[in-house]
């Protein structure tokens, strides 16, 4: 069965001519036969290439592509994992013999140690065969080599025509991840993702018209396909014309003064503080503190659910596994479960966490959300986020009635720093352009802008939020967590919104002091 996601694209043929159910089937029972309550077999092609231009010059690429196997088990309360390549059934079957073997001597170790709790996995419905495949149209290794630097080299070269603009960086990311899953409930699903990442920067050296500066295109990572480059999801056009005289702009724009301000926040910037104070505080594992050499824990712990005021009452944010273009959009995760939406804060209060299905039996719920991924076929699923976003006012406000509702203010752009501490609660952030608001209009470029709160507080100072016109997404391929370290592909989309009184800046003049 093919689930419906908006995407008419076939799955690689290569890739299913695989021997995928005869390497699962000889997996799954032998990792029965030997013991095990639960077992689930996933292989992976996971291919990934990269082309950088310097100046509208090549200066160099990658394209690998990584294909294996994994197997995973519980037996007797205690996880076992083990990986191969060989695409054999007897292979297959070794492997999770080896898996196997692992969990018992895990269970050895665990026993030798006083024991511990028992790995029991929230229930998940079967769901048989199914097919799914990521919203795009043109599958980008589909496209020429020379039709996609040429593509960068144009355009590089329209920036570099340009008064002030002394070079130009180009680079373009692709990602096509295929992924077979079975497990011994009976789920089997066959999916395909594609996403990619096109970069543009300008930079002006340092002269008599200013210092040296450096913008870059404000267009995310998507999960979209060749279609993305050439104008489908992003005006290209648009944003090239006018980059050279922003970047003008920002190298004449005077220091910020630092102090309280309104803060009027666009989603190219607001997305990232989502990621960080949000995304990352509401994933269970780091809440419970099972999750903490990369990146820390969580101040949002589970006794706050139903009643840690995250926010103002206008906060609504989602965990959404199907957001339509998503980095983090599947149709199932590693470990068999349907994509969903769900609340993690309701009215500004905190209702959810992200979970896989371990730490929703632990955290009491019935069902995981599906937040289980590996991003290699020899790396075990960890929970991982999934799009994490700031829900739109149902008729809400644009981007321009909320800088019109502001008399001393900032209009914040594009992401750039930031730091936040190690349990997701005191952060700063900076962003690409500032402008200042005067008397509800925009009144030129500041720079050197960074605002810092608390979590709670900067959420709390949340007066607004832009209505759906504002929505967008944007994201990053490389979110990292876990020990040995994975990385992860997520976008967060939010509105514009409107902050009042938060504390800003110069981070000149906070690295002179």
């Amino acid at each position: 069965m093919r689930d419906s996601n908006g995407s008419r694209a076939p799955l690689d043929p290569s890739f299913t001519a695989l021997p995928l159910r005869a390497l699962a089937d000889a997996a799954l029972s032998r990792a029965l036969a030997l013991g095990a309550g639960h077992a689930d077999f996933r292989l992976e092609r996971v291919r990934t290439a990269r082309w950088r231009l310097r100046d509208a010059r090549a200066a160099g690429s990658e394209d690998a592509t990584e294909q294996g196997y994994a197997v995973r088990v519980v037996r007797d309360g205690v996880w076992g994992f083990a990986s191969g390549e060989e695409l054999t059934p007897d292979a297959a079957a070794e492997t999770a013999q080896r898996a196997v073997a692992m969990a018992e001597l895990a269970g050895l170790a665990v026993a030798a140690a006083g024991g511990g709790d028992r790995v029991e996995l929230a229930g998940e419905p079967s769901y048989g065969e199914r097919v799914w495949v990521s919203a795009y149209g043109t599958d980008p290794f589909d496209v020429p080599e020379d039709e996609k630097t040429g593509l960068l080299a144009e355009r590089s070269a329209r920036l570099l025509a340009a008064d002030g603009v002394a070079h130009v960086g180009a680079e373009l990311g692709t990602v096509r991840e295929n992924k077979f899953y079975a497990d011994t409930a009976g789920t089997v699903t066959t999916q395909q993702r594609v996403r990619v990442r096109p970069t543009l920067s300008v930079t002006a050296a340092e002269d008599a018209r200013g210092p040296a500066e450096t913008l870059t295109s404000l267009a995310p990572p998507a999960g979209r396909g060749w279609e993305y480059l050439t104008g489908t999801g992003w005006d290209w056009d648009a944003e090239l014309a006018e980059l050279p005289s922003l970047l003008a702009e920002k190298r004449r724009a005077p220091g910020v003064e630092p102090g309280a301000y309104d803060l009027v926040i666009d989603p190219t910037n607001l997305w990232l503080t989502i990621h960080e104070s949000i995304g990352h505080a509401t994933e269970l594992d780091r809440a419970l503190g099972y999750e903490a050499a990369y990146a820390g824990t969580s101040f949002a712990t589970p006794d706050g659910l139903g009643t840690l005021r995250y926010g103002s009452p206008v906060m609504r944010v989602t965990g959404d596994r199907t957001e339509p273009h998503g980095l983090a959009t599947v149709g199932y995760d590693d470990e068999g479960v349907a994509a969903r939406s769900w609340d993690l804060i309701r009215d500004g209060v905190l209702v959810g966490f992200q979970l896989d299905r371990r730490a929703a039996r632990i955290a009491g719920s019935a069902r995981s959300n599906g937040c289980a991924y590996a991003d290699s076929p020899a790396h075990v699923p960890l929970q991982r986020m999934a799009n994490v976003s700031l829900r739109p006012a149902p008729g809400g406000p644009s981007t321009e009635e909320l800088i019109g509702g502001v008399e001393r203010g900032i209009y914040v752009v594009g992401d750039r720093s930031w730091s936040i501490d190690m349990q997701r609660y005191n952060f700063q952030f900076s962003g690409q352009r500032f402008y200042r608001i005067r008397n509800g209009r925009l009144a030129g470029q500041v720079r050197d802008v960074a605002y810092q709160a608390t979590t709670t507080d900067f959420w709390g100072s949340m007066e607004a939020v832009g209505g759906p016109g504002t929505y967008r997404l944007g994201g990053s391929f490389m979110c990292g967590k876990g020990q040995p370290a994975q990385v992860a592909a997520v976008s967060h989309g939010c509105p514009s919104a409107l902050f009042r009184g938060v504390s800003v800046l110069n981070t000149t003049k906070e690295a002179g002091r």
